[in-house]
């Protein structure tokens, strides 16, 4: 009882025509706010839109892309302007080591890991942030921020139709095997992503790195 009735609260939302400023002000906040889970959201809406015709397909995943490609800009504009070590989401240990990783991956591999960043939530806030803080030319970062908010939503689409085509007879089933499964994707990148960052050259890069510390409050930021 309890399921049906989440089931067609979701379906109701969905044929909202509220649903597609919804859909992009997720992927717009997402970019720069990693707790709200706008692949999930979009899985969610491509297994309705499949089941059901709404939303319409070939208007939400654009509407999606376009709300991941801003909100990424807007990322950017906050590293460049305070740094990433004056944002509290980043003064934690989790927050300065990913920022540190961020660091070399940029100084490596730029267009590589601005694509792959996108699929990992925190890591995609660090990448975009630390573009900013250390002025990653900023057309090279839209271009491919660009690429990698398309490139998203068509992994999106596809994890939501695949789990509608197996699990299309459980709407509710298939919206959660869907966006498991993308989270576990988003691992898997992860996973490939350090696995091509050889031991030595991170090593090599981290000595010679300036330390990632929280700066005092009477000094300023090293990267403001």
């Amino acid at each position: 009882m309890m399921l049906s009735q989440v089931e067609a609260w979701i379906l109701e939302i969905a044929a909202s025509v509220w649903i597609y400023p919804a859909m992009f002000a997720s992927a717009f906040i997402d970019g720069f706010f990693p707790p709200v889970p706008s692949e999930s959201v979009l899985v969610t809406l491509v297994i309705s839109a499949q089941a059901t015709g709404v939303p319409w397909l070939w208007l939400i995943i654009p509407v999606a892309g376009a709300g991941a490609w801003l909100g990424d800009q807007v990322a950017y504009v906050l590293g460049r302007r305070y740094g990433t070590e004056r944002l509290t989401g980043m003064r934690s240990a989790r927050g300065r080591k990913t920022v540190a990783w961020a660091r070399r991956a940029l100084a490596r591999r730029g267009a590589v890991f601005i694509i792959a960043a996108r699929y990992i939530p925190v890591g995609r806030v660090a990448v975009n942030m630390t573009a900013g803080a250390l002025a990653y030319p900023q057309r090279r970062f839209m271009t491919f921020s660009g690429v990698a908010a398309v490139l998203w939503a068509a992994y999106s689409t596809l994890i939501g139709i695949a789990a509608a085509e197996v699990l299309g007879h459980d709407p509710l089933l298939a919206m959660v095997v869907g966006v498991v499964g993308g989270g576990l994707l988003g691992l898997v990148v992860d996973r490939v992503v350090q696995a091509f960052t050889p031991r030595e050259e991170v090593l090599e890069e981290m000595r010679n790195q300036v330390p990632v510390a929280v700066p005092d409050a009477d000094e300023p930021s090293e990267l403001a």
